[in-house]
């Protein structure tokens, strides 16, 4: 990207997009979003093709209103009314940019489509994970600095 001057770069294939971007002075974000959840389980090769074929929490099932395959979940009873912000990658979760940092998305916070909510470092590039929900935050399912895998529920959310 450097030796071509670009900025961003998007490619979306087989329901799933990547975004990467790059911002002069800072780190490289990378932004690996699933789109749309097909009805029937798509498989690549891969390193995720063992976790995704274990959808032991719902992982790979049609999200709620629609939603990306991160969020979408099963729903029990109890849990009516309430989303999961899931990982979109294999990676090191962190709450916050740094240690000093205070954490990107505390229980109670308001989340919208856009807000980052964590960091997943994977391959040592640092991940901005967006919610792709609104609601508000009811809990951090992950202590920071905890491997975690695709599809892993990271955060509890209530939708308005």
């Amino acid at each position: 990207m450097k030796r071509s001057d670009l900025t961003d770069f998007e490619v979306e294939e087989q329901g799933f997009k990547l975004r990467i971007r790059r911002n002069a002075g800072h780190l490289p974000a990378v932004l690996a979003v699933p789109t749309a959840t097909p009805a029937s389980p798509v498989l690549t090769a891969g390193p995720t093709q063992s976790s995704a074929t274990h959808p032991a929490d719902g992982a790979g099932t049609a999200g709620t209103a629609g939603l990306a395959g991160r969020a979408g979940s099963t729903v029990n009873a109890d849990e009516a009314g309430y989303i999961f912000i899931k990982s979109p990658m294999v990676g090191t979760f962190y709450r916050s940019a740094s240690p000093e940092s205070p954490p990107f998305a505390e229980v109670g916070a308001k989340v919208v489509e856009n807000t980052v909510v964590c960091i997943i470092e994977a391959m040592k590039i640092m991940n901005e994970i967006q919610a792709e929900v609104k609601g508000t935050i009811v809990e951090v399912l992950v202590e920071s600095g905890q491997p975690v895998e695709y599809g892993q529920r990271l955060f509890k959310v209530k939708q308005p």
